[in-house]
């Protein structure tokens, strides 16, 4: 008779995968283990994004969250998605080309709630 996994286990066993995968675990990951209910389909649909079916590459998959990891400041995360783009082919120029975007766009984003209420305060 087959004994099905235990969600604990199964927690276990996607922590072993993404060890394998990033050479560690990130924080989030193991503070989310705790907590199996959630851990398991938090993991699922981040393997689903990077790793399942569409058209993008996985290069362009890690490149655009290195943009957005960049953007947000998320540091501990800059350094996961770099990584991993390297790992799936990304050059040293386009990951420079990814955080000089990322800069951009975080800088029109801060400009963008400024310049906002700047004009309610000053309209033309």
């Amino acid at each position: 008779m087959c004994q099905e996994k235990s969600d604990e286990e199964i927690a276990k066993d996607i922590l072993k995968a993404i060890e394998k995968d990033y050479g560690f675990i990130p924080l989030v990951n193991d503070v989310l283990s705790e907590r199996p209910d959630i851990f398991i389909p938090v993991a699922n649909a981040n393997k689903s994004v990077f790793y399942g079916k569409g058209e993008l590459s996985r290069k362009t998959r890690y490149l655009t969250a290195l943009s957005a990891a960049a953007a947000l400041g998320a540091e501990h995360c800059i350094e996961v998605q770099m990584r991993q783009a390297v790992k799936a082919g990304a050059t040293r120029n386009e990951i420079l080309e990814t955080m000089q975007i990322a800069g951009v766009m975080s800088m029109t984003h801060a400009q963008s709630y400024a310049f906002r209420k700047f004009r309610e305060m000053f309209p033309k």
